[in-house]
């Protein structure tokens, strides 16, 4: 029996100092919601837009010399691949990402420029976790997966510790609650582990919300068939892990489900009230406080987790 490396809160910790020491902390604005002032943490400004360069580095970086020559293979439909990609061109580590056909043309290019290779796949009819093990395999390369690996949950959860550090700073207390997207949910549960205090909700889009159901059911619940179209090509995970779900049952976590037009309007907020071009999936959080699904409280975090936008979509969204 092969036992699987756990997650833990020491190792966001240590996520959390390695990511200092080559990153700047992302901004943290703030804006009054209902009267309360509400924390934004803005993930879309990392060099490659969104949150995933935090684990694919602690992940790669993990890994020993042997390992780092032989490679690293990864899937995504873009922002974990841009942040593979950032991470071994800069150890010097060859990346192969396994990316569908219909990826943003942004999260393809900001890939390729990265100097990774790319196979493509079909999204409908081809699973990109069985491309991906065969070309590991074949290659002798380590897969690194988007959100079923400790070190990628760690890595993820740095980023509450740094907001939460930022919210410390500018008076607002502790995180009481953090409302974080959730794909695979390997941020939410790096979150959850790295703010043992806080409170999680979890946001998906309508017909895509697995986890809001597995947490609610007590047990894994994959997404039904035929799932509705989605903007948030970042969270068409259709099935979550057992190591994230188990991290987010344990803390009782919550989830809620945001509409395509709720998550429109939250994208249009972010781009008139902070400034900021933020993605579909990155959106979702914010989509749930806007459309009142999450209760607006003191010590309120809310995760931008990416921005790497379609700028045609992108326009008719907010237009």
């Amino acid at each position: 029996m092969t036992i699987l490396r756990q997650p833990t809160r020491a190792g966001v910790r240590d996520a959390a100092e390695k990511i200092a020491r080559i990153l700047p902390p992302t901004p943290l604005y703030t804006r009054e919601i209902k009267g309360v002032d509400v924390a934004f943490k803005a993930e879309s400004l990392q060099p490659i837009g969104a949150f995933k360069i935090r684990g694919a580095w602690h992940r790669l970086t993990a890994l020993d010399e042997d390992a780092r020559r032989r490679g690293v293979v990864a899937f995504s439909s873009g922002n974990h691949a841009q942040g593979v990609a950032w991470a071994a061109k800069r150890l010097g580590i060859a990346a192969t990402i396994v990316m569908p056909a219909d990826a943003p043309r942004a999260k393809l290019e900001g890939t390729l420029a990265l100097d990774a290779e790319v196979v493509r796949y079909d999204r409908a009819t081809e699973s990109r976790e069985a491309i991906a093990g065969r070309l590991a395999e074949a290659r002798g390369a380590t897969l690194v997966p988007s959100f079923d690996d400790a070190w990628i949950i760690e890595g993820q959860g740095s980023a509450g510790i740094e907001a939460e550090a930022q919210m410390v700073a500018l008076g607002l207390g502790p995180v009481v609650r953090a409302v974080v997207p959730c794909g695979g949910g390997g941020l939410s549960a790096g979150i959850a582990l790295g703010l043992k205090d806080a409170a999680i909700t979890v946001v998906e889009p309508e017909g895509w919300d697995d986890m809001r159901r597995s947490l609610e059911a007590s047990w894994i619940e994959p997404v039904g068939p035929n799932p509705p179209p989605t903007a948030c090509d970042s969270l068409q995970t259709t099935r979550v892990s057992p190591l994230t779900f188990d991290v987010l049952s344990r803390r009782d976590a919550t989830g809620v489900a945001v509409s395509e037009a709720e998550i429109a309007k939250a994208q249009r907020w972010a781009a008139e009230h902070l400034r900021l071009v933020i993605e579909p999936g990155g959106a979702v959080g914010l989509a749930a406080v806007l459309a009142g699904k999450v209760v607006v409280e003191p010590g309120l975090l809310v995760v931008l987790s990416g921005g790497n936008v379609d700028i045609d979509a992108y326009a008719r969204a907010i237009g």
